[in-house]
């Protein structure tokens, strides 16, 4: 059993890679649990108010691969650090759990507000876990039609280049703009 933690800045692919290896793991047979930490903590939040923690916390530790998505997004309420801790120690060594997060991990206590909560949790979590850091901008600021190694080199804040004109039907090249057309690409390919 390993736990997984994906670190990075939003729009980098976590919530995608972390749906892709639960997706995978149902076709392989297992049971998987996919949750954000904000639904963790709500379902925590409204069964406690219907005496029913015990019944929500075995629907955390039943699951071969439980996946804790967006874990940083924002200051989680009080007692999220406890329901967070109770399920990521009764897991320990026992199931696997995936988690992503947009915050480093010292910002961890901060976020759940309780710093011994936080360490108990990272403690146990990280023991056996792959820390895979992702980098790069987000894929959802990209422009249309332009490819991340594009996007990447274009400063930020700097506006877009113009784009042409759609209300004029466009033509058809002539036989010298093709190979014009053409000669550029093998030179920009080069």
């Amino acid at each position: 059993m390993r736990d997984v933690l994906f670190l990075g800045p939003p729009g980098v692919g976590k919530s995608f890679l972390v749906q892709a290896l639960g997706y995978e793991a149902i076709k392989q047979g297992y049971v998987v649990l996919y949750r954000s930490i904000f639904d963790v903590v709500r379902d925590f939040l409204q069964d406690e108010a219907l005496s029913g923690q015990e019944r929500v916390l075995n629907r955390y530790l039943k699951p071969d691969l439980l996946i804790v998505d967006d874990m940083g997004m924002k200051h989680l309420p009080k007692q999220s650090g406890e329901y967070l801790f109770e399920i990521i120690m009764r897991r320990y060594e026992t199931r696997s759990t995936i988690m992503t997060s947009n915050r480093p991990l010292e910002d961890w206590g901060k976020l759940i507000g309780d710093i011994p909560s936080a360490t108990a949790i990272l403690d146990r979590f990280l023991h056996h876990a792959e820390l895979i850091s992702i980098t790069g901008r987000s894929y959802r600021l990209q422009r249309p039609g332009t490819t991340p190694t594009q996007a990447e080199d274009e400063a930020p804040g700097e506006p877009p280049p113009p784009r042409p004109e759609t209300s004029k039907p466009a033509k058809a090249p002539s036989g010298s703009e093709q190979r014009k057309i053409k000669q550029t690409s093998q030179n920009q390919s080069d």
